[in-house]
């Protein structure tokens, strides 16, 4: 199977090119390299096409004779696009467009794509389920929210096979940790082992329902050997809720020694509480395993670890 993936040099886009590409299918990689690192899909036998989501040509011949794709291409973090919010949605919103539109005249025959938890916003209906109002309380949730409600309207519209998954706090190996805009988990692991406090934001009650990397790319994975798509969303996440106080003590068992904190203020945009209904998950993917929230965060550990001889490997991209 040829499989396009967009933002394949990127934290989840790494890990299932270097998935795809070891179980034998024919990989096309399109990153701009803005958050992307060629170091996350060195070695493998793949085509890597340096380019933005919105030059549409690139977009058209990237897609072009692929079975599937999978877009994971985006301008990430809630911060970044409180700052950037016209770039965060042309990115989100109309380079989604561009891809969709090309898998649409290219004959594809599945589009994979990843929105976000964002969406659900001040919606404070927990767990989440997909047949919630959205309610997306900054710019990168909203360019997300326009994203998928395009894709399904290509569904509709024009008969593309989608399915969109909405990500909860997917985390492990590969994720950049030393930069402005990094998740919490790489953020308190990278703190955690230089070692200096980890910052906190707010009082750190806020719960999240945190995926594992390599749960997400099983998750794929089944979806392109089954050729799985849905008219709706589904939430790609099982209903657990972790506060973040709860995954620094887990670090502090699976390191032996306690980790100061530092309680900064809360940021704009952030919502309180987040857990996914993993009904219509389950239902299309009744056999998948999720690795827990310890044993991932037991394996993320071992990779920062075997990072710290090469810093750069964790370092934000340049």
């Amino acid at each position: 199977m040829r499989v396009v993936v967009t933002g394949g040099a990127g934290f989840i886009g790494g890990n299932l090119s270097r998935a795809l590409a070891e179980a034998g299918h024919a990989v096309v990689v399109l990153d701009d390299l803005s958050t992307g690192k060629k170091s996350n899909i060195a070695g493998l036998p793949l085509e890597l096409v340096e380019a933005s989501l919105l030059d549409q040509a690139a977009v058209a011949e990237a897609v072009a004779g692929a079975d599937a794709v999978v877009h994971l291409a985006a301008r990430g973090s809630v911060p970044r696009s409180l700052l950037h919010p016209v770039e965060t949605h042309a990115v989100n919103a109309t380079g989604t467009v561009h891809v969709l539109d090309a898998a649409r005249r290219a004959g594809v025959g599945q589009l994979i794509f990843s929105s976000s938890s964002s969406v659900y916003g001040a919606n404070e209906v927990l767990p989440k389920h997909e047949d919630l109002t959205l309610a997306p309380v900054s710019p990168y949730a909203a360019s997300k929210a326009a994203a998928e409600t395009a894709a399904t309207a290509y569904h509709h519209s024009f008969g593309l096979p989608v399915l969109v998954f909405r990500f909860f706090n997917v985390f492990g190996p590969l994720q950049a940790a030393g930069h402005d805009y990094a998740a919490v988990v790489p953020r308190f692991l990278e703190a955690a082992l230089a070692p200096r406090p980890a910052e906190v934001h707010g009082d750190g009650g806020q719960s999240r329902d945190f995926t594992y990397v390599g749960t997400v790319v099983r998750v794929i994975l089944d979806a392109l050997d089954r050729g799985v798509t849905s008219p709706s969303p589904v939430n790609l996440a099982f209903g657990s809720r972790v506060d973040l106080l709860g995954v620094l003590s887990i670090l502090e068992d699976l390191l032996g020694h306690p980790i100061e904190r530092n309680h900064v203020s809360s940021r704009p945009g952030d919502v309180r509480h987040s857990q996914a209904d993993a009904s219509r998950l389950l239902s299309l993917f009744p056999d998948v395993e999720p690795v827990g929230l310890r044993a991932g965060l037991q394996e993320t550990l071992r990779w920062f670890q075997d990072q710290l001889a090469r810093p750069s490997a964790v370092a934000p991209p340049a």
